[in-house]
């Protein structure tokens, strides 16, 4: 059974929040907020009513019997996140995969929507990256599997030291990480 955001419970405590800034949450600019934010909630954390099994068989389309052991990179896939730590935004975000074929290749869209869900959930960049292998492990039978992840943190740009910085992570994964010439070839190719 799939788990769902309890919505009534975000639309009390935004309202609790809104009074513990000091405002009034039935003002005309307010009144409705709590269900707008309950609604938003519902569309940018919906990757965390998923497991990683879950959304591996939800983006379950690969195509068979491919003779191929040439490298596959999707790259420059936009996604945005929220930090477990502060909740706050993580932006302007690319994520990059990169695959060794053993027998069947995923049908590109997919990856982008795997991205997207595991993002959608509270994050840390590095498990984004760990939890896209893992999935991507999964629907394409295969540990040669790399995710290399970009992006900047609000957590850091916007509040305590405000840095603009990029952080950049990658999971490597079988061949990526055995093979110092194959993961220097995707480094390179995904820097394009």
């Amino acid at each position: 059974m799939v788990k769902q955001i309890d919505t009534d419970r975000i639309r009390a405590a935004i309202r609790e929040i809104i009074i513990a800034l000091n405002d009034n949450p039935d003002r005309p600019g307010l009144v409705e907020t709590p269900d707008r934010v309950a609604r938003m909630f519902e569309e940018v954390y919906e990757g965390m009513c998923y497991t990683n099994e879950e959304i591996a068989e939800m983006f379950n389309k690969t195509f068979e019997e491919v003779i191929t052991d040439d490298m596959v990179i999707i790259g420059d896939i936009p996604v945005f996140s929220h930090c477990e730590h502060h909740l706050a935004l993580m932006y302007d975000m690319k994520v990059h995969v990169a695959y060794i074929p053993n027998g069947r290749v995923i049908g590109l869209s997919k990856v982008g929507r795997i991205a997207d869900m595991v993002a959608k959930r509270l994050q840390l960049q590095e498990r984004i990256g760990q939890d896209i292998a893992d999935i991507l492990e999964i629907v394409l039978q295969t540990n040669d599997v790399a995710v290399v992840i970009e992006g900047k943190h609000a957590c850091m740009t916007s509040r305590g030291v405000k840095k603009d910085s990029i952080t950049r992570t990658s999971t490597l994964r079988g061949k990526f990480r055995e093979n110092a010439m194959l993961r220097a070839e995707m480094l390179n190719l995904i820097k394009r």
